[in-house]
């Protein structure tokens, strides 16, 4: 297959539209459903995300895109009994498979923003990770291939209208890309870079003492961030990314979205949340969106009288301001990656807020020794990488 084409482009009125090989013929293969033109701008840089995660750290990978940005990201480590609560998976009768772990957490570390994703596997997909997709809301998985059993379990999704992509794990492209934008053609070089473990070996503050997890943890960050529109950074804890601020164009907002999206992930492990009595029948949506909510500033949106019937059995105790912090101070050995680097110390003083403790970015700012006093007066450690990851 050297084209396929597409029901319309970005939106419906652009027509027609296409996906297509200059030379030779695509490296994917279209199992099921109907593929659109943002399906495949996730699938194909969720898969180099998932690939390279592959690659760098040897496990199990999966990536939960939206708009072409990741939502989350992981790796297949073990879950908890108290992630599988809060990703809503404590209820599976599966096989708990690396490859449904690695996707349980990239689609549980941000299930708001998850929601309606488009996945991306490192591995095969096994009857596990099938049922554990089978009953999120989502548009299509990319991967390099599909059990039979797995296979079958996606086919009932949407009507049988779920889009199912095999790609070719072999598939090289060429080392020069070009895009479109008003009629001008734009060309570089693909960025190629390798993110491993060594990346990191510039330590520039007082605390030089890098463990393994936070190498593996901050590999994650910066090849998450390879693959997130920028301005971006990643917040990343035990093998997942907890919070991706995507696409700001001031990088202290960037630092606080994404900080704010890894405090709720936090807080959703609190005795406060997990303790939530929710009345029966509520779908994991809606519980989603509870959640988000009793967590906010604007709580009583589902604690006032007459609506918290509506989500819960018995009305919940506000989670005030302060017990809120006094949690949130628990969340320790958390790393952060930027893109590019943090021009003010302000980032790094948000990031201490969220449990940061090692930092990776490029380095190069006029403040550099600002943002490095900032990070020792946390005695935090910092990597200066050198290399700048900008995605557009």
């Amino acid at each position: 297959m050297q084209e396929y084409q597409l029901k319309y482009g970005c939106n419906p009125n652009q027509k027609p539209a296409r996906i297509y090989m200059k030379n030779g013929e695509l490296p994917v293969e279209v199992l099921n459903g109907r593929a659109g033109y943002i399906n495949f701008l996730d699938a194909f840089n969720g898969w180099q995300l998932v690939s390279e995660l592959k690659k760098a750290t040897g496990l199990a990978s999966a990536t939960s895109f939206k708009h072409v940005s990741p939502a989350g990201a992981a790796v297949g480590l073990p879950l908890s009994d108290v992630e599988k609560k809060i990703y809503w998976a404590d209820d599976l009768n599966i096989e708990f498979t690396p490859l449904a772990n690695a996707y349980i957490r990239a689609r549980g570390a941000d299930r708001m923003s998850s929601f309606g994703d488009f996945i991306s596997l490192s591995d095969v997909c096994d009857k596990s990770t099938a049922l554990v997709i089978k009953r999120e809301v989502s548009d299509g998985v990319i991967a390099p291939g599909f059990t039979d059993e797995a296979l079958e379990i996606l086919k009932q999704k949407k009507n049988g209208n779920y889009c199912i992509i095999k790609i070719d794990p072999n598939y090289k492209p060429e080392p020069i890309e070009c895009k479109e934008v008003f009629g001008i053609t734009f060309e570089q070089g693909r960025n190629e870079l390798n993110i491993d473990e060594n990346f990191f070996n510039n330590i520039v503050t007082n605390n030089k003492a890098l463990t393994e997890q936070a190498k593996i943890d901050l590999t994650i960050a910066m090849i998450t961030l390879k693959y997130t529109q920028s301005n971006s950074v990643c917040y990343v804890k035990n093998g997942q990314a907890i919070g991706i601020g995507a696409g700001q164009q001031s990088r202290i907002h960037c630092t606080r979205l994404a900080g704010q999206k890894a405090d709720n992930w936090w807080l959703r492990q609190s005795p406060q949340v997990l303790g939530l009595q929710f009345v029966d029948g509520i779908k994991r949506p809606d519980r989603d969106n509870t959640i988000d909510i009793y967590i906010s500033d604007d709580y009583m949106d589902v604690l006032a009288e007459g609506e918290w019937q509506k989500f819960f059995k018995v009305k919940p105790e506000i989670f005030t301001r302060e017990a809120k912090r006094a949690w949130l101070d628990k969340n320790t050995d958390v790393a952060l990656g930027s893109d590019a680097f943090f021009p003010f110390g302000d980032n790094i003083e948000r990031a201490k807020k969220s449990g940061v403790k090692y930092v990776a970015q490029p380095g190069g700012s006029l403040r550099d020794d600002n943002v490095i006093d900032t990070c020792n007066k946390y005695d935090m450690v910092m990597s200066f990488t050198g290399i700048r990851l900008f995605h557009h």
